[in-house]
């Protein structure tokens, strides 16, 4: 019986390559297979190794290069073909990057794997927008939550996003930003309780989109916010204009205006 392959779940961090785990750049430095998401940096991918091949199946929303179930048969194919897979996943793989999924397809199907964490997207927002996730001044416990579940009974819970003193960062949240500030409100937060969106983090790109519960679904869609982007609630939002260190220029914009110069952020009223 010819030997299996064996599967490394890999984190790339939240974008930029330097934030990747020492052993996930030794991987893919010494990678013969590498299976990426759409959320990996170029970056990233350029610390493949040469002549390793790339498999693209990458899920945005509404076009996915293959369904995950897909994804999953294909790891366990590979695999069994006496291939070794690098699954490079955006952010942590155990943080909806949907590596709990496959790391049951190959548990399942007697492959071995291994995990290998990386920065999950929101604590590289957190570090890089300049917005810590807790402070003992404003918050004393974080949730991370997606912006969007498979159905009714996977909705979120309201009542207990919107309890004070916490930070809730929303995964996939662009497309129902107002949604998620209006049920917010509805269910206890103040409606000027700060609120930002955070596109493309820790990039060069990144720009920061802050406002209210109550503004920012205007102020957002005046931006053009889009994907990928994190959004984040709670009283921790207000010291970006402090602690917001990436990149930042040598002078502040008046609020309300986008700053100069690589990464920008823009305060809403």
């Amino acid at each position: 019986m010819e030997k299996q392959g064996k599967v490394w779940l890999v984190g790339a961090g939240p974008g930029a390559a330097d934030l990747l785990t020492v052993k996930a750049a030794r991987l893919l430095a010494n990678a013969k297979l590498v299976l990426y998401d759409c959320l990996v940096g170029d970056g990233v991918l350029d610390l493949v190794a040469r002549g390793a091949r790339r498999v693209y199946v990458g899920k945005q929303d509404g076009n996915h290069t293959l369904p995950q179930e897909e994804i999953n048969e294909l790891l366990v194919r590979l695999a069994r073909e006496g291939n070794d897979v690098v699954r490079l996943k955006g952010g942590d793989p155990y943080v909806f990057g949907r590596g709990g999924e496959e790391a049951l397809a190959l548990a399942e199907a007697c492959i071995e794997f291994e995990v290998v964490p990386g920065i999950t997207a929101a604590q590289g927002m957190g570090a890089y927008a300049g917005i810590p996730l807790t402070h003992r001044d404003h918050a004393s416990s974080v949730v991370f939550v997606t912006g969007h579940g498979r159905d009714a009974a996977s909705q979120p819970d309201w009542a207990a996003l919107a309890r004070p003193r916490q930070t809730v960062v929303f995964y996939m949240g662009v497309g129902s930003l107002a949604r998620i500030c209006r049920e917010l409100v509805a269910h206890g937060l103040r409606a000027d309780t700060p609120a930002a969106v955070v596109e493309q983090v820790s990039l060069p790109q990144q720009r920061v989109v802050q406002a209210t519960l109550l503004t920012l679904p205007a102020v957002a869609t005046a931006q053009a916010v889009k994907a990928p982007a994190l959004v984040v609630v709670g009283e921790v939002v207000r010291l970006n204009r402090q602690l917001g260190w990436y990149l930042r220029p040598a002078a502040d914009s008046q609020p309300g205006a986008a700053r100069t110069g690589s990464s920008r952020a823009v305060h809403g009223s």
